[in-house]
């Protein structure tokens, strides 16, 4: 078998598919490049008017999933959308329900700086013209025109009685006594006992009547003391007009289109007259509960409290890092004063979903299921599309203290939560609402085809991370190599990937090395030197393993032949960085059943992956040489020197090798290794890692005495698309040093690495004398031969059968 040539083993980028010098030519991408699939999604949800179309975005960290969301709102945000200020003011009539106002943005600071100016006015334009000699003045005057008026009825009341020999005594304020008099003085018990019966009867009959005049008298002065209220009420009202009349016109023609707000104004002016006293008394309460919730030294009555200033005409897009119950539906503060504390509507504070409301509210999936109450508070606000805030105490009841109920917001907002597959298959399985109210989900991929054209789209993605990241820009040959380092993450040559993180990491550190060097642009040296960085910092542990195969501890065999031994290749990672080594499989084989034993699962270090593998072998060993016989060699398995969990069936072509040249007696090359799973039919299947494996065995073969020029690794025929290997792998191929081989099936595996064909079965499943499957098949044929004749000598000596 021929090796693979140097283009199948690294699919170079040629600077002439990319027309241009450096990213500088370039123009940036808008959106994340390679998710159409998703970008379509989300088109589609945001274009939806009706409710449940938000946005599941689902995909691996990294794939800049929040950076695509971000630059689509960005450029494709409905510009038609009407976006508002949301205030709370105070509710005069039931002061436990503050009153929500729905107003044009930036219209919401503008009414709470004319509501201030107002306050201002009043706050010093009440005490100086209350306290006028022009107000005090009319106002004495009306006091004194009752009072006389009252007076002159008493007095009236009080000639009655004298004539009637009667006299009105005040008791107490307001509290009025006819008594009857003797002379100048009131009549004592006994003087008005001693009187006649008909002088007795005669004052009662005067006392009874001048008491229904006194009432009538009393009726006429409650009425006056109303008509006096009524009438300071009225000069008060006259007087605040004087003063806010104007200013407060002024407002509500300012806010004409807005109903609720003139309601409001109409309300703050007829409350106006009745809280005199907030404006004409020091209230020391109020300046220090002003001054501890940070608020000017404002009447709180008569505050604006702007929950959400829309600062442009921009469709706001919010997203939420910590999306707590309190940062996300807004809470009410408390203030404590002398021990008491404290609370009104100018304390309700925002959450993020207020300030997204008329928008977009991005969050992380995992973050807002984590936190208590979140996930049902957020269902429960979209189900009802309203926001009511609810303090967390209430929601856990804990706490029986009087608290606010403002009036619940409309709540129109796109969410958007950004998760990974397996949350959002549980959110599926376990949440019935959760398809109702996200009913669009955005696939975002990992990889994309790499064209000529997604090349150039490729380049233009990676000009707007360095325009977004302030970097140097980057030569074609720098981008070239990028690219190939994409597809290597991506472990294909014709694809590449889609994670963004990743790309934006390598370009900032290949910027920090080219800065280092004093360079003007990107080069790829410096990409391979940020790679070549990156790698050293992860490689402790492989070096490790590779100071163990170096130093002899780790037993492997590069050169030479040995029966029942094969190289194995297996993938370790650690944190993120994967690193390939060589495993030294082992078969033996003994009379017996025909059972291939696998140590690795007897001994419970063997994946269900792993023993499905061998199990396999198991089968294809039976098919190929027990079909009409049974064996009578059976064999075990191990990987030798592994003292850990061992799983995937990605060795089992080495082991069905190593069991081969056990069975065959036929040694296997030590400077081969080999990676592959097998089927029941011996057909070679893919793996995954096997840029890695095979950089591992090259790496064994330059530790254990150096390059020989025989040593190679036998791949998969369907792993030659996945090769991109390092250039330390590809020098040593163009120099004759190394070889890649890849196989369709097991046979050819198996002729590689012993030496001789595997040999073709003729229509009496006889194979060639000299094929490996036929020296197999000859010393199975001799143990049968054996066995029949150690079986016919046993029955000539039992006398039963005689």
């Amino acid at each position: 078998m021929k090796p693979l040539s140097l283009n199948q083993l690294y699919k170079v980028c040629v600077l002439k598919d990319l027309p241009f010098k450096t990213t500088r030519n370039l123009e940036p991408l808008a959106e994340i490049v390679g998710q159409n699939r998703a970008q379509s999604a989300v088109r589609f949800a945001l274009a939806m008017p009706h409710g449940g179309y938000n946005v599941y975005a689902v995909g691996r960290p990294g794939l800049g999933k929040r950076t695509m969301m971000l630059r689509y709102l960005e450029h494709h945000a409905d510009l038609e959308h009407q976006i508002h200020d949301w205030c709370y003011v105070a509710n005069f009539e039931e002061p436990r329900v503050p009153k929500v106002l729905k107003l044009p943005a930036g219209k919401g600071n503008e009414l709470k700086q004319d509501m201030d100016k107002l306050m201002t006015r009043l706050m010093k334009m009440v005490p100086q013209t209350f306290d006028s000699d022009g107000f005090l003045e009319r106002a004495e005057q009306l006091k004194n025109g009752v009072a006389k008026k009252q007076e002159d009825e008493l007095e009236k009341v009080a000639a009655q009685a004298k004539r009637k020999k009667v006299s009105l005594n005040i008791t107490t304020p307001g509290g009025y006594r006819l008594v009857a008099m003797n002379g100048d003085e009131p009549h004592t018990a006994e003087s008005f006992q001693a009187l006649t019966e008909a002088q007795r009867e005669k004052f009662e009959k005067d006392i009874n009547k001048l008491e229904k005049n006194l009432r009538q008298a009393l009726r006429k002065i409650a009425d006056w003391e109303q008509e006096y209220a009524e009438a300071q009420q009225a000069l008060n009202e006259e007087t605040l007009e004087s003063i806010s009349g104007e200013q407060i016109e002024g407002l509500i023609a300012k806010y004409a289109d807005q109903g609720d707000v003139v309601s409001y104004l109409k309300a703050v002016r007829s409350d106006l007259s009745e809280s005199l006293d907030i404006f004409l008394e020091e209230n020391e309460e109020q300046a220090a509960i002003a001054y501890a919730s940070l608020d000017k030294k404002t009447p709180r009555r008569y505050l604006v409290n702007v929950l959400v200033h829309q600062k442009t005409e921009d469709v706001p897009v919010v997203v939420e890092d910590n999306p707590t119950y309190h940062n996300l539906f807004g809470y009410v503060e408390n203030v404590t004063f002398k021990g008491t504390v404290f609370t009104d509507f100018s304390l309700i504070r925002p959450g993020s979903i207020h300030r997204a409301n008329g928008g977009y509210l991005l969050m992380d999936a995992i973050k807002v299921l984590e936190q208590p109450f979140v996930w049902d508070g957020l269902k429960r606000a979209l189900r009802a599309r309203a926001l009511q805030i609810n303090s967390l105490e209430r929601e856990l009841t804990l706490s029986g203290t009087i608290s606010l109920e403002p009036e619940e917001i409309p709540l129109d907002v796109k969410i958007v939560l950004f998760g990974d597959r397996e949350t959002w298959m549980l959110l599926q399985e376990y949440d019935s609402e959760f398809a109702e109210l996200f009913r669009v989900t955005a696939d975002f991929e990992n990889e994309m085809m790499r064209t000529d054209e997604s090349q150039v789209l490729y380049a233009k993605f990676i000009a707007s991370l360095v325009d977004e990241k302030k970097l140097l820009h980057c030569t074609n040959r720098a981008v070239a190599r990028i690219i190939e380092h994409s597809a290597r993450m991506a472990e294909h040559q014709d694809r590449l990937s889609l994670h963004a993180a990743d790309i934006a990491n390598l370009l900032r550190e290949s910027d920090y090395w080219a800065r280092q060097a004093g360079a003007k642009l990107m080069g790829h040296n410096h990409v391979d030197q940020a790679l070549e960085s990156a790698e050293y910092r992860s490689s402790r542990i492989r070096d490790q393993f590779y100071d163990s195969i170096r130093d002899g501890t780790t037993l492997v065999t590069t050169s030479g032949s040995c029966i029942g031994q094969v190289n194995g290749l297996s993938v370790l990672s650690t944190g993120g960085y994967e690193f390939g080594l060589s495993n030294r499989i082992t078969a033996t084989c003994y009379y017996g059943d025909g059972g291939v034993m696998d140590i690795e699962r007897d001994v419970k270090l063997g994946g269900n992956l792993h023993s499905k593998g061998v199990m396999i072998l198991s089968s294809w060993l039976s098919a190929h040489f027990a079909v009409m016989d049974p064996m009578h060699l059976s064999a075990s398995l191990t990987m030798e020197q592994n003292y850990g969990e061992v799983d995937g069936d990605s060795a089992s072509l080495a082991e069905l090798c190593a069991l081969v040249s056990a069975l065959a007696g036929l040694p296997v090359r030590q400077d081969l290794a080999l990676t592959g799973s097998v089927n029941q039919f011996g057909e070679v299947q893919p793996i995954g890692g096997v840029n890695q494996k095979v950089e591992g065995f090259f790496a064994t073969c330059k530790l254990t005495g150096g390059l020989t020029g025989s040593q190679g690794v036998i791949v998969p025929l369907t792993n030659v698309q996945n090769l991109m290997l390092d250039q330390q792998v590809v020098q040593a191929v163009r120099n004759g040093q190394f070889s890649v081989y890849a196989v369709t099936n097991a046979k050819e595996a198996i002729t590689l690495l012993l030496g001789k064909p595997a040999g073709e079965a003729d229509d009496k499943g006889r194979y060639p004398k000299q094929s490996v499957f036929g020296m197999i098949q000859q010393r199975l044929e001799k143990m049968r031969e054996h066995e029949r004749q150690e079986h016919s000598r046993d029955d000539s000596r039992d006398p039963s059968i005689h």
